[in-house]
């Protein structure tokens, strides 16, 4: 393979599933590890793509959000490995809020049926999976519902916010980087994420590897403001070294 057809199959791989990591490279396209940060480095000149720890993103997802629907379909395993792993740290009885995405509406999903639970939930997705469950109050925040995430957004969601206060908020995000906090594409979401971590004694972070040393737009808080980082066994060492390092506990399922 050319360097010009290996260059081309990284973009592709990269736009396909929005990252991509020089072992992973290395070791599908048969070459070093040294010939893939080369690649990478001539393709980021080219603007195509922007370097990150350990590997690359395409350069359309700097300020770019991909549909629900989009992100639903990928990384299935691992979301459902995190869900179930956060199960641990839902509280036998009281209240928690579930942040809009697709990873904690697999949480939602396995949410235990022996617990009474108030959940406050910004996304009408999820309440239609809790809303016929008979030991759970939820709670759904009104606001401007965001077409591409099916996120209630605005005062409408933030006023109820000001005026809560639960055990556990499990939140979701594009980015987490020690750097640069966390982050997501759109302000008005950023907005309503870091009225939940103000209204949680608790706040746990539900996020698979590829969120994990990226930054978006908007920034909703610190990796000190949590207590915990659900995550899978694709993350880096160092990156997770680095979270913990600020304060979070990290866990890998």
């Amino acid at each position: 393979m050319y360097a010009e057809e290996r260059q081309q199959e990284i973009v592709r791989l990269a736009r396909s599933n929005g990252r991509v990591e020089v072992g992973t490279l290395a070791d599908a396209l048969a070459v070093t590890a040294e010939t893939i940060r080369r690649d990478l480095t001539t393709l980021e000149r080219a603007g195509v793509l922007r370097r990150v720890h350990g590997g690359a993103i395409p350069v359309e997802r700097i300020g770019f959000e991909p549909a629900l629907a989009a992100r639903d379909s990928v990384l299935i395993d691992e979301k459902e490995r995190i869900a179930k792993a956060a199960l641990a740290e839902v509280p036998a009885e009281g209240a928690i809020i579930l942040d809009a995405g697709t990873t904690t509406a697999r949480l939602a999903e396995v949410l235990p049926s022996d617990r009474e639970l108030t959940v406050v939930v910004n996304s009408p997705v999820i309440a239609t999976i809790l809303g016929t469950r008979a030991n759970l109050n939820v709670l759904l925040l009104g606001g401007r519902l965001r077409g591409r995430t099916l996120a209630t957004v605005d005062d409408w969601a933030l006023r109820p916010l000001a005026d809560l206060y639960v055990d556990v908020a499990f939140l979701g995000t594009n980015g987490c980087s020690v750097e640069r906090g966390l982050t997501t594409p759109d302000p008005a979401e950023a907005a309503v994420k870091a009225a939940m971590i103000r209204a949680a004694r608790r706040v746990v972070l539900l996020a698979d590897h590829t969120k994990i040393g990226n930054d978006y737009l908007a920034r909703f808080g610190s990796v000190s403001d949590l207590d915990l980082l659900i995550t899978d066994i694709g993350v880096d060492d160092e990156l997770a070294g680095d979270v913990e390092a600020a304060g979070a506990r990290v866990v890998r399922a």
